[in-house]
C-alpha cells in the first residue's frame, strides 16, 4: 500500500473506521447526558482532560522515573510527569507524589509492597461497613496475602469508634493501619489513626480516593499532616482521569517508586498522566474550592430532603459527597432499588448497610453521591427535586405509569444542565 494511502487510512475518524464502537460511544454519551449520575465514585471530566487522554502521549513507553528511564525519547514525557507531580505536591501540600499507578488499588498495593511482607498484619475498615476491597477484603490481594484485623462502626450511630481502633491496634500490633472508605459519609478523624499507629509502630496510610477532591478544595479535613502516605484515585471527586497516585513524606519516596516500578507495573500511561496534570491545574483554581464546597452542601441537602420524605440514611446524614440509603423500612432491597432508579435514569449502586442481613449481591442499601450533579451546575434546589424523583421511584416499584412520569422528569432536569450534548451526532 502506498504511504499516502496508509496515512489517509490512519487519519480517518472513528465513525468511519469503526461505526460500531462509535455508535456505542454515542449511546453512552446519551445515557450520561439525559440521566442523573449519582454513583459517588463517578464524575464528568472537562474537555481539556478528554483531549489530553486522547493525545499522542499514548504512544510513548516510559518505564522508570523522569530522568532515569529505560527507553530513549522520553525528554518530553519527563516534563509532563514532572509537571503533574509538582502540581499534585502544591495542591495537597505533600513532599512527593508518584503519578504512575494505574488505579487506586494499585496505589494501595504499592504501599503494601514497599513496607510489608506476606503474612504481616494490617488494619482496615470492614468492607461491609463502608471500607474498600483493598483494605483487607478476603477476595482481594490485601486479604489473601496479609493477616487482616478489621475495625467497624458502632451499632448505635454507624460511626467509627476511636476507642475500638486503638484497642485493636494495641492487641494485634499491625504493621500498617489504613484509614479511608468507599461508603462512609462522615468525617474521618485522621489524628486517631496517627496516634494508634504511633503507639504500635505502624505505618499510617490514608486512602482518600473518595474524599480527595473535597480535601483539595478545603471541604474535608486533610490527612496529610498525620499520615505517612496518602493514596487516592484521580477521578471521583477530583474530576480527573481514571487512575491513581501515591504521595506523602519524602523519606518514603524511594521505596514507593521502586514498589510501583519495577515492583508492580511496567510503562506508565503517559496520556493519563498528562490528563492528571490538567486536572491538577483545574483543581488549583479558586473555582474548584467553590465546587468542593457545593458538593458537600448538595449532599447534605439531598440527605436532609430524603430523611424529610421518610427514607432512612445511614448515620443520619453526611459530612462529605456521599450517603447510603437504608431501604429496609420501605421493604425494598438494594438490588431492586438500584434497578428501579436505573429504570428512571438515576444511576446509583446497591450497597451494604452496617450489619446488613442481606448478602452483598442483594444488599439493603443504595449508595448515592453529588459530585457529578454538582459538576453539571446543580445546586441545593435541584437536590430537593432529585430527592422527590428518588422517593417516587422507590415507593412505586412495578408501577410503570408512575415510573414513566419520573423518567420524564429526570430527563427534563438533565436537559437544563447540558454536559456533552455537542458530542452527539444528530
Amino acid at each position: 500500500m502506498a504511504p499516502s494511502s496508509t496515512y489517509e487510512s490512519r487519519t480517518r475518524n472513528l465513525h468511519t473506521v469503526d461505526p460500531e464502537v462509535f455508535s456505542l460511544i454515542q449511546k453512552e454519551t446519551e445515557r450520561q447526558e439525559y440521566g442523573l449520575e449519582m454513583i459517588p465514585s463517578e464524575n464528568f471530566v472537562s474537555e481539556a482532560v478528554l483531549e489530553a487522554m486522547g493525545s499522542v502521549l499514548t504512544n510513548k513507553y516510559a518505564e522508570g522515573q523522569p530522568g532515569k528511564r529505560y527507553y530513549g525519547g522520553c525528554h518530553v514525557v519527563d516534563e509532563v510527569e514532572n509537571l503533574a507531580s509538582a502540581r499534585a505536591c502544591e495542591l495537597f501540600g505533600v513532599e512527593f507524589a508518584n503519578m504512575q499507578p494505574h488505579s487506586g488499588v494499585q496505589a494501595n498495593q504499592a504501599v503494601f509492597e514497599a513496607f510489608l511482607k506476606p503474612g504481616d498484619t494490617i488494619m482496615g475498615l470492614r468492607l461491609d461497613q463502608g471500607g474498600h476491597l483493598s483494605h483487607g477484603s478476603p477476595v482481594n490481594f490485601s486479604g489473601k496475602h496479609y493477616k487482616v484485623v478489621a475495625y467497624g462502626v458502632r451499632t448505635t450511630d454507624c460511626l467509627i469508634d476511636p476507642d475500638d481502633v486503638r484497642s485493636l491496634a494495641r492487641e494485634h500490633k499491625p504493621k500498617l493501619i489504613i484509614a479511608g472508605a468507599s461508603a462512609y459519609s462522615r468525617q474521618i478523624d485522621w489524628k486517631v489513626f496517627r496516634e494508634a499507629a504511633d503507639e504500635v509502630g505502624a505505618i499510617f496510610l490514608a486512602d482518600i480516593a473518595h474524599y480527595a477532591g473535597l480535601v483539595a478544595g478545603g471541604a474535608y479535613a486533610s490527612p496529610v499532616p498525620y499520615a505517612d502516605l496518602v493514596t487516592t484515585t484521580t477521578h471521583k471527586t477530583m474530576r480527573g482521569p481514571r487512575s491513581g497516585m501515591v504521595m506523602g513524606k519524602l523519606a518514603h519516596q524511594k521505596a514507593i517508586n521502586k514498589a510501583v516500578f519495577p515492583g508492580l507495573q511496567g510503562g506508565p500511561h503517559m496520556h493519563t498522566i498528562a490528563a492528571k496534570a490538567v486536572m491538577f491545574k483545574e483543581a488549583l483554581s479558586p473555582d474548584f474550592k467553590l465546587y468542593a464546597k457545593q458538593v458537600v452542601e448538595n449532599a447534605r441537602a439531598l440527605s436532609a430532603e430524603l430523611i424529610k420524605k421518610g427514607l432512612k440514611i445511614v448515620s443520619d446524614g453526611t459530612d462529605s459527597h456521599l450517603l447510603v440509603m437504608d431501604l429496609r423500612p420501605i421493604n425494598v432491597t438494594g438490588k431492586v432499588g438500584e434497578a428501579v432508579l436505573d429504570a428512571v435514569g438515576i444511576t446509583g449502586n446497591k450497597n451494604t448497610v452496617p450489619f446488613d442481613p442481606q448478602p452483598p449481591t442483594i444488599c439493603s442499601g443504595v449508595r448515592l453521591g453529588t459530585p457529578a450533579l454538582t459538576t453539571r451546575g446543580m445546586g441545593v434546589s435541584e437536590m430537593a427535586q432529585v430527592a422527590t424523583f428518588i422517593v417516587e421511584a422507590l415507593t412505586n416499584v412495578g408501577n410503570e405509569s408512575k415510573l414513566s412520569a419520573v423518567r420524564a422528569g429526570v430527563e427534563e432536569l438533565s436537559r437544563r444542565f447540558p454536559l456533552y450534548k455537542h458530542r452527539l451526532v444528530k
